[in-house]
């Protein structure tokens, strides 16, 4: 992984852009706010409570930014000045994450490659080059690592998907109630738990979640920025930190639509 010494110098280029902020790895700690970003919630989910006659609690609309949209695969780009940045590519739109938050970008007329823009921010793709830019600077990357983006194929019955190293854990959202299931100590523990929802920011990309249990307590928090697998260097849309039993585990996540 790259060390990000030179972010204090390039600060206030990265905040013209929309993009300020240095890249956070998983294992550091996660900040407080997400950058606003057009977000309307895309993975709509039912329920029913199959032991009874009444409905049952339906699980929440997660943040569309969560989610890499049409696109089947997450590319990360490494930039300069020093900037980590993922894209997912649709046939309609754009997302981008940085280190801020999120944003998703229209197609725009170019010339050659693929270019987006949202007001005074586009990327122009071309290859295995991407040039990012505003009217009061620009960043020049380079694709880095790709991932294929998580399917409900490959993980039926789930809405979003985490993971994390050191020690390996992993959680996973229901798409059809408020319920998750945890596997923590590179699986020696398993817990299934139903959640509330303290927040719920679709602008901002941001979601926590707290335990159902008062016997049995967590928080789940989930926001739409760029995150790196610390060994692998593979690129997620979302950074996730789960608070359990006094331990902090920190992550990445992909929300996965139907």
């Amino acid at each position: 992984m790259p060390r990000l010494s030179s972010c204090r110098i390039v600060l206030p280029l990265l905040m013209s852009l929309g993009l300020s902020g240095c890249i956070t790895y998983v294992n550091s700690p996660a900040p407080d706010a997400g950058a606003s970003s057009p977000a309307v919630a895309d993975a709509a989910v039912d329920g029913a409570d199959e032991a009874g006659d009444e409905a049952s609690p339906k699980a929440p609309l997660l943040p569309s930014t969560l989610f890499p949209g049409e696109a089947s695969q997450l590319v990360g780009w490494r930039c300069t000045p020093a900037q980590d940045l993922i894209t997912a590519e649709g046939e309609d739109e754009l997302r981008l994450w940085s280190a801020a938050g999120a944003n998703r970008l229209a197609p725009a007329v170019v010339a050659s490659g693929s270019r987006y823009q949202n007001g005074g921010l586009s990327v122009w793709l071309k290859g295995e080059e991407a040039l990012v830019e505003s009217q009061r600077g620009r960043l020049d990357c380079r694709r880095d690592v790709t991932l294929d983006a998580l399917t409900r194929e490959g993980h039926p019955g789930v809405m979003f998907h985490g993971r994390g190293n050191e020690p390996g854990w992993n959680v996973e959202l229901a798409n059809d109630a408020p319920r998750l299931d945890l596997t923590l100590d590179y699986g020696e523990r398993e817990l299934t738990l139903p959640y509330r929802v303290t927040t719920l920011d679709n602008e901002a990309g941001r979601v926590i979640l707290a335990s159902g249990q008062a016997a049995r307590p967590f928080t789940l928090r989930i926001e739409a920025k760029a995150c790196f697998d610390d060994m692998s260097g593979q690129p997620w849309p979302a950074r996730v930190t789960l608070g359990i039993n006094g331990e902090v585990y920190r992550g990445c996540g992909q929300g996965i639509a139907p």
